[in-house]
């Protein structure tokens, strides 16, 4: 069983920085890609970035290209997203996802065969 466990969310001022991580285990762990994503209140889970983890290709939202960088350590099994220009509309549960498959559509959920609990950012204005 693969498990993904998403930390370093929390509250932080407009124009602040967070990075979140997300630890995967299990002990026949393979992905192909690992993807973030995030859930506004009120609104559907939306694509954020992903990386591949053998050449570390990366893909971005528009929303967030040029603020949110997505990177991997193979070693630590461990997916970062540095999440800098916060901005109010930032605010979401972020979960982390892990395909270990074909991949060939990053910005889509059913893409993913493993996902995380969870982490909430609070941008406030």
């Amino acid at each position: 069983q693969v498990q993904l466990v998403e930390s370093g969310g929390g509250l932080v001022q407009a124009g602040g920085s967070l990075r979140l991580s997300c630890a995967a285990s299990g002990r026949t762990f393979r992905s192909s890609v690992m993807g973030w994503f995030r859930q506004a209140p009120g609104k559907e889970r939306e694509f954020v970035a992903a990386i591949s983890w053998s050449g570390g290709n990366t893909y971005y939202a528009d929303s967030v290209k040029g603020r949110f960088t997505i990177s991997r350590d193979g070693a630590k099994n461990t997916v970062y997203l540095q999440m800098n220009s916060l901005k109010p509309e930032d605010t979401a549960v972020y979960y982390c996802a892990a395909a270990t498959g074909r991949a060939p559509r990053w910005t889509f959920e059913d893409t993913y065969d493993y996902w995380g609990q969870g982490t909430r950012v609070t941008v406030s204005s």
